[in-house]
């Protein structure tokens, strides 16, 4: 399959094979059809999601985790970030490719959030970025949209705030909490968000939000009524290396297969199997070298 040969038209609203932009994530909203979000952090990935006609690319800073092989999302610098944006851009040419904020790089203000901002999508061909919080959050996401970067918002269970939750724990559970993101969403939306990340939140609550917001929520761990779906492209492919959270469903065990591969590679080599003779490449016939001679053995004595 090409680069730019995705899933029949028909099958979609938007018609054409076009690039999937914010308006795009809304006209699908609009018409009940379900947005596929993955997160993607290398070209390899990148492509094969893309190819496969997935609508939005997160470049998460589940990176953190799932490549660098730290215990959070809190160490991941800007400069990681862009690095592996940068080869996501390369290999999208259909889905709307959104960057995260990595902790650090827009809480201490909004003049920090737009020159970071600024990087992803100058440094990296971002369409948008994606930041963690409530209400408190709307200044920055107002300032962002004004400075013409479109804002996906996430709430709920919000994995840079790790610390202060006391761990990875559904939130939203009881009236007062789930009040409060619902007010959340309505803020952020009003601020200016094209889309709101719900992570780790009963369905119920995430039913409510997604009839109540203009613009699509996009779910991970919280039911299936959002306007779309999203999961850690790591977890999807058994390639986590963690006991997987109840709302993963690992779709291939791609671990399995690779170690197979793996295990055949060595086997190979240790015995002399790979390359055969056809896997290489030989002289021209009118080009002669000297005779190989087997070297003798050193008998080493004191």
């Amino acid at each position: 399959m090409s680069l730019t040969g995705f899933r029949d038209a028909a099958a979609r609203p938007l018609g054409v094979a076009t690039a999937v932009t914010p308006a795009s994530l809304l006209a699908l909203k609009r018409s009940g059809a379900p947005i596929t979000a993955l997160t993607a952090y290398d070209y390899p990935t990148a492509r094969l999601a893309d190819e496969a006609g997935i609508d939005m690319l997160l470049v998460g800073d589940s990176l953190a985790m799932a490549v660098l092989g730290h215990e959070d999302t809190l160490a991941v610098t800007m400069d990681e970030m862009l690095h592996h944006a940068r080869a996501v851009r390369r290999a999208t040419q259909r889905a709307l490719l959104v960057v995260d904020l990595p902790y650090g790089s827009y809480q201490i203000s909004v003049e920090d959030t737009l020159r970071n901002s600024l990087r992803m999508v100058k440094e990296a061909g971002a369409n948008a970025v994606k930041l963690e919080g409530g209400a408190a959050m709307a200044s920055r996401v107002r300032a962002l949209t004004a400075a013409e970067i479109p804002v996906v918002a996430h709430i709920g269970l919000t994995p840079q705030s790790v610390n202060r939750m006391g761990g990875y724990r559904v939130q939203g559970r009881s009236e007062i909490e789930a009040m409060t993101l619902l007010d959340d969403a309505l803020a952020l939306e009003d601020a200016g968000a094209i889309a709101i990340v719900l992570e780790g939140i009963p369905r119920e609550l995430a039913a409510l939000i997604t009839a109540r917001l203009h613009i699509p929520t996009i779910g991970i761990g919280a039911g299936p009524k959002c306007d779309g779906q999203i999961l850690v492209w790591h977890d999807v492919f058994g390639l986590s290396f963690r006991n997987a959270p109840k709302f993963v469903r690992q779709f291939e065990d791609v671990a399995a297969l690779m170690r197979k591969g793996l295990e055949e590679y060595r086997t190979a080599v240790s015995e002399r199997t790979f390359p055969r003779d056809e896997e290489s490449y030989h002289l021209p016939t009118n080009v002669h070298l000297p005779e190989t001679e087997e070297p003798e053995l050193s008998v080493w004595s004191e």
